[in-house]
């Protein structure tokens, strides 16, 4: 009876003490966010391109040919006409 009670007392303290285990905290993972600070001064310009090559002169193009003699013209047949001109209105 002795051992009975010693082992009795032995096996519930292992027992309880196998119950209570304590807690493992991780700590929090820390991430750095960038943040944008002020806008830098503005850059210098850039230098001026280069002028391009001035383009061929053309060829003089071909002299037209002459155009045709016109027709002579009739001769009249003697009447003259007279036209008056006109009287303005009052």
């Amino acid at each position: 009876m002795k051992y009975s009670i010693f082992f009795s007392a032995a096996l519930m303290a292992l027992a309880l003490s196998a119950c209570d285990r304590p807690t493992v905290v991780t700590p929090a993972t820390v991430v750095n966010v960038p943040v944008p600070g002020p806008a830098g001064p503005t850059g210098a310009s850039g230098a001026t391109g280069s002028t391009g090559n001035t383009g061929a002169t053309g060829y003089t193009g071909a002299t037209g040919s002459t155009g045709d003699t016109g027709a002579s013209g009739k001769s009249g047949n003697s009447t003259t006409v007279i036209v008056a001109p006109a009287v303005p209105e009052k």
